[in-house]
């Protein structure tokens, strides 16, 4: 079953669950294309020539709970995710008349459900904090919905353009000692006798971007762990960027010949990038072993080779 399919029978599950009951249909339209399916929107007039139509329940649904939330009208765009993802979730836009309100996480599954919670407690803790470089999203709404696990978050002022990699390589550095990303949260959790170091756990390209007032903008939280070695976000966002060019062997092999240049910007030696390097990619590993789900492939053909190698080495 291509990507398409495998995308709308996911779209037909996820829309009884979030539009359920009868009473008050809603036109909407899957975009760009049922070949191309990306978006569930409203329907519009327009959306005749190429949208196909989908009629879902107003009344009981998502976007009248949210309604209700907010004190006024508001109708979702629903994002239609990708099938092969261990942490599939629902993702939609909230609009109003004035624009996009905000972003919204829906946790449908016992681990879909954990990790939007996590992300939700991980937000509520930042907000308190005096970040300088680093700027998460804000927490509208966080509550329990028909079973389901919603966050609520506003949206951040995201701009086009390429990301200056010093903004990144300054973001990482801040937290030198005692945090790789973020030294006044970490700060905050070291105060209190926990780990010294922490990462997002998530900092690929696609979750950041550079603000208008130079700052880093950075979203999707869920990952967030303490007791972590310093780098690891670094290491993160560079072997996320290489799997876009490289199978995950090649990229993991790219990985650990660049650490020394990637980690060096925060104090590591020669050897402890390597080190470092490895942990990360083992770490990743079990993350993917714990979801039981294996996007890059078997951990046997794309990582322990380049572990065995330099077990070999030492």
């Amino acid at each position: 079953m291509n990507d398409a399919k495998l995308r709308l029978r996911y779209l037909d599950d996820t829309v009884g669950l979030l539009y359920p009951g009868c009473g008050s249909p809603q036109p909407y339209s899957v975009l760009p294309h049922t070949l191309l399916p990306r978006r569930l929107a409203p329907r519009r007039w327009w959306h005749a020539l190429f949208g196909r139509r989908v009629t879902v329940q107003g009344a009981g649904s998502i976007s009248a709970y949210l309604s209700e939330v907010f004190g006024q009208p508001v109708t979702t765009v629903l994002h239609i995710r990708p099938a092969r993802r261990a942490n599939r979730k629902p993702v939609l836009e909230a609009h109003t008349g004035s624009g996009l309100l905000a972003f919204v996480k829906i946790g449908d599954t016992p681990r879909s459900r954990e990790l939007v919670n996590a992300e939700a407690r991980t937000l509520a803790k930042l907000a308190d904090l005096p970040l300088k470089t680093v700027v998460p999203p804000s927490v509208l709404h966080h509550a329990s919905w028909r079973d389901l696990s919603v966050l609520v978050t506003a949206p951040l002022p995201v701009r086009r353009g390429r990301m200056p990699a010093t903004l990144l390589t300054e973001a990482v550095r801040r937290g030198r000692v005692p945090t790789p990303l973020l030294t006044e949260a970490v700060k905050e959790i070291a105060a209190t006798g926990g780990p010294e170091s922490a990462w997002h756990g998530d900092l690929s390209p696609w979750n950041v971007s550079a603000s208008a007032d130079g700052r880093l903008l950075v979203w999707d939280w869920e990952r967030y762990e303490v007791g972590v070695p310093l780098g690891f976000d670094a290491v993160h966002h560079f072997f996320q960027r290489a799997l876009r060019r490289m199978p995950p062997r090649t990229a993991a092999s790219a990985c650990l010949a660049q650490a020394v240049p990637v980690l060096a910007p925060y104090g590591l030696s020669a050897a402890q990038a390597r080190q470092t390097v490895l942990r990360y990619l083992i770490a990743l590993a079990d993350r993917h072993a714990a979801d039981g789900h294996e996007p890059l492939g078997p951990a046997d053909i794309w990582l322990s080779p380049l572990v065995d190698s330099q077990e070999l080495l030492t």
